[in-house]
This record gives structure tokens, sequence and C-alpha cells, in this order.
């Protein structure tokens, strides 16, 4: 078997509107626009990537926003919440910051010891602080959220699943191991740093849930190159139906969905966000990889308008 996965790579999920998502996740959320690119598979739309300084792996969220999706609505066989990782100390400003921000966020509640924030994204999409003590200082960017009380990258996920125990055991697979049972939520903990944790909630009588708008389309997690074809045949071996491996550019992809209904992938963390652009410069063009490159003209008359302006890092 290859080497247990560390945590998350990356969480991508459906938009509308562009320039919506972009200021909420710059602006009210403080995380950097990394790469602006588009969808591979459809390149009439975006594909935006958010994180730390320079987009390091377990950081960035990522998104398709078609300008014309309707909502869609979360439910069992797709990921309930998106979790991201503050110091357990910026609970209360991140409180006084989403009320600022028109963001109506739940009361704070209590998880295994951990202060939660719940709220959700302007397309609707769950989204949770969680504040822990050993938070890492990580490398957040500059902006408009101070850096002590930056999101350090992903804390993990929620998943909503009719029944767990297959997923269960491809996550023990994967080298996460059971940590915390309370009600209805089993916990999953890998040994990485930032996006280490998978929670499954299982709830046959939840209605199923419909992808569009404020849905989650996949999780990656985090591969090593020299042990991606590792992984294809140990899913292979699982029963499931991966991918072959495909080039996304910025990293390698096999996608596979799982018995519960999630879309996984498990990507490479190289090369990285930096192997097309200079770090300070990361998000302000759109790039595209070689084999688009011929389509530029076409591709760019295409896509909607998204003003970036560029920021000192």
């Amino acid at each position: 078997m290859p080497a247990d996965i560390p945590g998350i790579h990356h969480v991508t999920a459906i938009a509308s509107d562009p320039g919506r998502n972009y200021e909420f996740y710059t602006e009210t959320l403080g995380l950097r626009l990394v790469k602006r690119s588009v969808n591979q598979d459809d390149v009439s739309v975006y594909h935006l990537f958010y994180g730390d300084r320079s987009g390091t792996p377990g950081t960035s969220m990522t998104f398709f926003p078609y300008a014309d999706a309707s909502p869609g609505r979360v439910g069992t066989g797709q990921v309930a919440a998106v979790q991201f990782l503050i110091p357990a100390a910026s609970a209360d400003f991140w409180l006084d910051r989403l009320e600022s921000e028109g963001v109506e966020a739940e009361e704070p509640h209590d998880r295994y010891g951990d202060t939660v924030i719940r709220f959700h994204d302007p397309d609707g999409l769950p989204i949770e602080l969680v504040g822990r003590a050993d938070a890492p200082a990580g490398d957040p960017p500059e902006g408009p959220v101070p850096t002590e009380h930056a999101i350090r990258g992903f804390f993990g996920v929620t998943l909503s699943l009719a029944t767990v125990s297959q997923t269960a055991n491809l996550l023990k697979t994967m080298g996460f191991q059971p940590t915390r049972s309370e009600n209805r939520r089993q916990r999953f903990e890998a040994g990485g740093e930032l996006g280490y944790v998978v929670d499954l909630l299982e709830d046959p009588e939840a209605p199923r849930g419909e992808p569009g708008a404020g849905t989650v389309h996949h999780v990656a997690f985090q591969v090593s190159d020299a042990e991606q074809a590792q992984w294809h045949d140990a899913l292979v071996e699982r029963g499931l139906r991966p991918t072959q491996i495909i080039d996304r550019k910025w990293f390698r992809s096999i996608y596979a969905r799982t018995e519960g209904g999630v879309l996984f992938e498990f990507a490479t963390k190289s090369p990285g966000y930096t192997v097309d652009e200079d770090v300070d410069e990361l998000g302000e063009n759109l790039v595209l990889p070689e084999w688009l490159e011929d389509r530029r003209d076409e591709i760019e008359a295409n896509l909607p308008e998204l003003t970036v302006a560029p920021r000192s890092q």
C-alpha cells in the first residue's frame, strides 16, 4: 500500500456569479486569488483558486462559477460543510467581521472541544470556521484580514451519507483513523497539519443532494507523484472505478466516485501554482495550460469580465 494521505489538497465547489464569488472569498474571508483559469472540461467557465499566499496544498478552495447556475441542494452523497481552520482566539474577531460584512452566522457552538462558527457563502455553500489553539502559523496573504486572525487553510470537510460504513473503510485505507463519535457524527483524522479531518454524518432519511450553485463538486486529497499510480490500483482493488491520471497543469489527478456518492480526487502536491506564475503575480491574469493556449482569444471572448486588482504580497 502507498503511504498514508496527510490530508486534503483542495476542495472544488460550484458557484454562480464569479464577481460575487471573488469578492466574498478575497474581501470577506481574506483568502488570496492564487490562480485564475478555466474549467478544463468546459472552457466557457472560470476556475478560480483561492488560498494562502502561494496556494499551498491544504489551503486551496476552488470554484467553477456558472453565471446562470441554479441553486443546488445539500444532502446525502455530498459535502455538508467545508471547514476552515482559524486560531482559537480569533472566534470573536470572526463573529464581528461576519456581522460587519452582512453575513448571518449561527451562534458559536462546541464540537469535540473546538469552537465552531457556521454560516453560508453567497450561493448557500455551508462553511464552518473551526477555532483551535494548535492552528499553524501558515503563510496568510496580506489583505483585509489581519494575519493573526487569518484563515490558515482547511480543517476538514463533513460528508452527509445515507450509510457511512463503506466510506469509513475507504478513509481508513487512505490513512484516516477514527478518533471521535457523537450522535450521528463520526470523525476521522489524518496525520497532516491542514485538512486532516473528515467527519461523516449518517442520515438515511435525509434528502439526496442535488448538484448546483452552493454545493461541492469534489474533495481532493494530497498524494505524492511517486505513489499516485499505486492509489489508482488501490481504488480499483476496492471495487471503485477511478479515472486514469489526468494532467491538470498545477497537479495531476485521479477521480473516483465513492460508494457514498461523494467524488474524491487524488491530487499531487507538485508542481503547484507557482509553476507558471511568480508568487507575487498569482491570480492577476488568466492562465491557461499549454494545450489550451491556441484557443486563448476564443476563451477570453466567452468569459465574463472579472476585475482583479493586483495586491502587493
